[in-house]
């Protein structure tokens, strides 16, 4: 037993004996550690934030009726182009019967009152030819003929309005819509058959259509309130919209809200800027998208990854090569940076060797 015990303490120092001896020449087999390294290089640094809003008419006119009633037939439909006067839609009107039931009976009031003078300024005409009567009585029974003939026509006018929204004397059609202004329409939210109310003191109206100038645009949208002090007016903007991603628009910044809001826990700003109309490219009004602002530029200027970069103690420093995989910390003095390239000021040049830092 004891035999058998000293041959397996001996197999296992022997087992041991040879694993230390192939770990020791395979560590002594591995081969050095080689640093990669880099070079500056000449780039452009462009530093910018970025703000998300949507592109809009400057101007967007909504279109209501003077009179309630049923549209009766529409003339246009969103996308279409009009002129300043142009027929949109004719309103049906109906008539509140009360107060139609009250203009009528005004109405036939006005007319006896009138058929009543007519029938005394025949007597007193006769009267005064055979100058029974003076020329100023005469006169008195003239006037009050005339008054009931205006009042005839004002009650004829006030049924005219009720029934029809015009009058043969003002020669307007209250019950026709037309635009305001020349430009495109961009929605008409009612259909043919729509009851709609007129617009007046007490009530906004039902809208007949929307119509903007799709000319001037502008980009509106809201900017985190660290980035606000950064930028001021007839600054460049360059607009990347979802819809055209391969379509940048310049535009100009024009304003800036003096007051933020909160949104989601952070103050915004707004933000306004003049979009830059291309002939051959159609912008809608709603796009959503992101406007790059340039704080900051520089040309041709000589920089570094910034991954690259040693920060200590408020320095910077690269691990410049000065021999063959032998390297020395140096100071350098930085510039503008755009998060992914950063200016180099003074420390290297175009040639300067150094190591590449592996994250």
């Amino acid at each position: 037993m004891k035999k058998f015990i000293l041959i397996v303490i001996s197999i296992t120092m022997l087992a041991l004996f040879v694993g230390t001896a192939v770990f020791l020449y395979q560590k002594s087999q591995q081969k050095p550690v080689i640093f990669e390294t880099n070079k500056a290089f000449r780039t452009d640094i462009i530093k910018k934030t970025v703000a998300t809003g949507s592109i809009k008419p400057r101007k967007e006119i909504v279109i209501k009726p003077q009179v309630s009633g049923v549209v009766d037939k529409l003339y246009v439909e969103a996308g279409a182009i009009v002129n300043k006067g142009d027929l949109l839609a004719r309103i049906q009107l109906i008539p509140d019967m009360e107060h139609l039931s009250n203009a009528e009976s005004r109405l036939a009031s006005a007319r006896i009152n009138l058929k009543t003078a007519k029938l005394k300024l025949n007597r007193q005409t006769q009267l005064f030819n055979k100058q029974l009567i003076g020329e100023l009585d005469h006169n008195q029974f003239l006037l009050d003929y005339d008054l009931k003939v205006e009042a005839v026509n004002a009650a004829e006018n006030n049924v005219e309005l009720i029934k029809e929204g015009a009058s043969k004397k003002s020669g307007k059609v209250a019950n026709l819509v037309r635009s305001t202004i020349s430009g495109m329409v961009l929605a008409v939210p009612v259909r043919e058959g729509t009851f709609v109310t007129e617009t007046n003191n007490f009530n906004q109206g039902t809208t007949i259509a929307n119509i903007a100038n799709m000319q001037d645009l502008i980009f509106e949208g809201k900017l985190d309130e660290s980035e606000i002090g950064k930028i001021r007016k007839d600054m460049d903007l360059i607009l990347n919209i979802g819809a055209l991603p391969d379509t940048p628009i310049t535009a100009i910044l024009e304003y800036v809200s003096p007051k933020g809001v909160n949104a989601q826990g952070t103050i915004k700003f707004e933000i306004k800027a003049a979009v830059a109309i291309q002939k051959d490219i159609f912008l809608r009004a709603g796009y959503s998208a992101n406007a790059d602002i340039v704080l900051d530029k520089r040309e041709n200027i000589l920089a570094i990854n910034e991954g690259d970069v040693i920060f200590e103690n408020d320095k910077t420093y690269l691990d410049v090569e000065v021999a063959k995989q032998e390297f020395t910390r140096t100071e350098i003095t930085t510039g503008l940076s755009d998060g992914i390239n950063i200016e180099i000021l003074s420390g290297i040049d175009e040639n300067t060797q150094y190591k590449k830092l592996v994250k």
